[in-house]
């Protein structure tokens, strides 16, 4: 991420108005709920299974208030940068950027939300850079927007991705899945179906 030219406490306190909006406008609950349904259809093999006894139940929830705060830091960089996109793509743990596409495929409502606040949620995935530490920039402005320390559980140094990337491909190895799942050796014409 490039550095940030307006003060953490001016993209903070926007960040924290922007949420603000998003959660008081009709269309935010449809928002909540399709995001957390459209989960289970964008769950790949590096971001929510790197979470520690990974559940969809328990963790869909936390993961898309992270999304959502996430988002409006976005905006607010966004927005106060100009629109310099550079800029507004802040390093995030694996895990939550996967949410944040789970958000952003809801194409129509997010749309509605950009036209009704005057607010663009940028996410540019040639950008993106799966570096995130913590004490970055990400986190300075996270706290400027005042909503208290960050939930660990989701918020993984990238250091710690990858040792768990690496637990997670021998894992999924033993199962015919490759690197990352990226691919598999399972020839679904030569198995029967399951009994049940």
């Amino acid at each position: 991420m490039n550095t940030v030219s307006p003060s953490n406490k001016v993209v903070g306190q926007r960040a924290a108005e922007i949420l603000t909006l998003m959660q008081a406008h009709p269309a935010y609950e449809r928002l909540r709920t399709s995001s957390m349904k459209y989960s289970t259809c964008w769950a790949t093999f590096t971001g929510y299974p790197t979470i520690s006894q990974w559940s969809l139940e328990r963790d869909a929830q936390p993961l898309l208030v992270e999304a959502l705060r996430v988002l409006a830091l976005k905006a607010a960089v966004f927005e106060l940068t100009a629109g310099d996109e550079a800029a507004a793509e802040l390093l995030v743990p694996a895990p939550i950027d996967e949410m944040i596409h789970a958000v952003l495929a809801q194409f129509t409502v997010m749309t509605t939300l950009q036209a009704d606040l005057g607010v663009t949620f940028p996410h540019a995935t040639e950008l993106e850079r799966f570096t995130y530490t913590r004490g970055c920039d990400t986190d300075a402005l996270y706290s400027a927007a005042g909503w208290g320390e960050q939930p660990l559980r989701y918020w993984l140094d990238a250091a710690e991705v990858n040792r768990r990337l690496g637990i997670l491909n021998r894992h999924y190895g033993e199962a015919g899945i490759g690197r990352d799942g990226a691919s598999h050796d399972i020839d679904f014409d030569t198995l029967a179906p399951a009994a049940g």
